[in-house]
This record gives structure tokens, sequence and C-alpha cells, in this order.
């Protein structure tokens, strides 16, 4: 009698279930919202009834009989509950901040690349008459790059190979045009004059936030010194430098970037400090390297962690000196391109290298942050990927992920 007694209520709990309604989901923004709520209702339901309400404990800031049968309010938890829960309701999704796109006419082809969905048209990388569509009030506001590291480039036969020495950036012109007051010489580690003695540091820091050459344009960028004119420096001289980028970051409580373009032999000190940045939350893009060889030996590239970038051509292959492999996450555009340069305030220069391809992951995730709001360094290399143009890039060894960045 008694295993009757529960066996009914059981199938009583079970019909209760079944019979109550289901909560639907709400759709979620990619990015800032205003922390309302829109209520879309069914076709043919009168929202009166539901408005009237709702009212008595929330106020209705909008309403809609023609396009939508629906309307916005900030809603308690137990509110959307009772709407989530309700025959009458279509849909309920957060209302979500969206901003003015523009197109920059006068744009590198790297810029062009990494906002068409198409291989480019325009196979003259020298040009500067590429299109680059992007969100002009998100771009990179409010978020700190620096610039610690960029080995030398394909283009100066400057090719680094290393074991205890290293080359990495040479400083940055900051009183460029390209920058308008947004790019400081913050540190030098090794005895260096605080100048741009080679020109690397000011084409790298350009690509990530310029006003004609940068992915985002409206970032801060801080270079850090520690290699000499010549293009070398010591291995302790560049940990000292990620070390005073990680002291920053949390000083400034700003989401920040370190953009790496260096490689070497494998390091294990190098390895520790660039897990350290990213431990701490700091988003670190770093450079594949530039002999046309596998990543996995390469320090730091190998650290699965950050962003290791590869470099493409115009015609969207495999730059023929970039390094591959499983280590190698993201290609970006890295040969022939145009930047500035240390000479004059308004110098420009082509190089390449996957120096130059880095920075415009290093932009792109800046431009991200601004726009969809700050997460953690895996999410946001798991959000490039999404954004990221699939199985478009040809001349890449098997096992190498063909992925191109993209900014939406």
């Amino acid at each position: 009698m008694a295993l009757l007694q529960a066996l009914s209520l059981f199938l009583a709990f079970l019909t209760a279930v079944a019979a109550a309604p289901a909560l639907r989901g709400i759709d979620r923004y990619a990015g800032e919202t205003t922390g309302r709520h829109i209520v879309t209702l069914k076709p043919g339901v009168s929202r009166d009834t539901l408005v009237n309400h709702i009212s008595q404990r929330h106020a209705i800031t909008h309403e809609w009989d023609a396009v939508l049968n629906g309307f916005a309010a900030r809603f308690d938890e137990e509110t959307l509950s009772e709407l989530m829960s309700s025959p009458d309701v279509e849909s309920i999704s957060e209302d979500g901040i969206m901003h003015i796109m523009v197109t920059q006419p006068d744009a590198p082809w790297g810029l062009g690349r990494l906002s068409s969905s198409e291989r480019l048209a325009n196979q003259n990388a020298s040009q500067l008459t590429f299109s680059y569509t992007y969100n002009e009030t998100a771009a990179g506001a409010g978020v700190d790059i620096y610039i610690i590291g960029a080995s030398l480039d394909f283009s100066t036969i400057l090719e680094l190979r290393v074991l205890n020495d290293t080359n990495i950036d040479t400083g940055i012109r900051a009183s460029h045009s390209q920058f308008g007051g947004r790019a400081r010489f913050a540190a030098s580690f090794g005895g260096y004059p605080t100048v741009d003695g080679h020109g690397h540091g000011t084409h790298v820091a350009a690509t990530a936030i310029g006003r004609q050459f940068g992915v985002a344009k409206a970032a801060n960028v801080h270079a850090i010194r520690v290699l000499s004119d010549t293009g070398s420096g010591s291995t302790a001289d560049i940990v000292s430098g990620m070390n005073y980028a990680l002291l920053q970051a949390r000083t400034s409580g700003k989401p920040s970037i370190v953009s790496m373009s260096l490689g070497g032999a494998a390091n294990v000190a190098i390895d520790a400090a660039a897990n350290a940045l990213v431990a701490a939350g700091v988003h670190v893009t770093v450079a594949a390297g530039n002999s046309n060889v596998n990543a996995q030996n390469t320090s730091p590239a190998r650290v699965q962690s950050l962003i290791t970038v590869g470099a493409s051509n115009i015609a969207d292959a495999k730059a023929n000196f970039s390094n591959y492999g499983p280590v190698v996450d993201v290609f970006a555009p890295g040969q022939n391109v145009i930047s500035a340069w240390k000479d004059s305030d308004t110098a420009t220069n082509s190089i390449s290298g996957t120096s130059m391809a880095t920075p415009h992951v290093a932009g792109l995730v800046a431009y991200l942050i601004s726009l969809e709001g700050n997460v953690s360094p895996a999410d946001m290399e798991a959000k490039l990927k999404s954004y990221s143009l699939k199985g478009v890039l040809t001349g890449l060894p098997t096992g190498t992920a063909n992925v191109l960045v993209h900014n939406l």
C-alpha cells in the first residue's frame, strides 16, 4: 500500500512538471547593453493587460504596435521569470547599444583585408586606396597596448636567429602624426635612449592604433624599448619589459594587450613570463616567426595561452617567410605592409614579417574589447577565431589552422 502511495505521488509530480510552462531563453547581445530587455509578444496578443500588470512594478520605457507588438523596460529577476514563462511572449532580448559604422577609403591593404569577407580585387599592395569598414565609436577607446616585442623583418634581411639574445621593439616615434597624442615612450631597459633608432617599433605601433594605418584608431600605445638601434637585446631585458607591462596594467586597471613580435629558440624564462601575463588577464599577441619552419620549438610562439600570429599576403596565401604549425592560432596581413616610420612625423615604409601581422591582431583585440567588452584571454582567442574567415588561405602545410582574422 505504501508503495502504491509513493508511486501515485511520483506520477503526480511528473504530471505537474510536464504541465509547468517551459522558460524561454533570453537573446543575449554581444556588446554593451542598457540594462533593459525588449519583450516581443506573439501576433494577435493584446499587450495592454500585460503592460498594465508590469507597470505597477516597473516603468515601461518603450511600447510598439506596428513594427513589433511589444515593449521594453528594466525588469527584476521575478518579472523576467514571469515573462520567460508567459505563453503570450514570443521572445525576450537584451537592449544592446549599436554604433555608426564608417568606411575609411585610404587604408593600406591589410586593413582592407581585415574588414572584407572576400579576397581583395585590387592586388597592388603599394596603394593606399583600400576600404576599411569599422565601428568608429568603439575603435579601441580605453584600451592600452604595450608594444614590447617585435623581431626584425624578412624585408630587412635581419631575421631573428638567437639562443640567449633576441630582437624586440626599438621604441616608437611618439610624435608621429599617426598617433595623435595616443602614443608614449613608456620605458627603456638596457640603457637605450627613449627614441626609435630603427623604425620597426614605430611601424608596428601605427599598424595597431594609427590614424590611417591602424586597426584600433582610438586605443593607446605604450612603447617599451629593450633593443639597440641595430636590433639586439638581452633576454633579461625582454623579461624586464614584460614585467614592467604587467605592473603598469595592474596599476591602470584598464584592459591591456601586450604585442610581442619576437621569437627565438625555446626559452623557459620568456615562456614563463608570457604565461604570467595571460594569467593576470593581459591579452598577449605574439609573432609566429619568419623562418618558414614549424613554430613548435620557438619561444614564446609555442606558448599555448598566447595568440600566435602567422603572416599572409595580399593574394590570401601564407607569406613565404612565415612560420606555421599547430601552435599558430590565426593569420593576419604581414607582407608589404605600409605604416609609419621613424625618419619624420609623416614618414612611411613598407616592410614584411610576422611582426607586421601581429599588431593587426593586437589592434583587433583592442577593437573587440571596446565594442563588446573585455573577456578573459582564452575567451578572446576563441572569439577571434569564431569571427575569422575559415579556409580562405593557400599554401598552408598540413596541421596549420586555416584561419584569417576578420573584424566582423
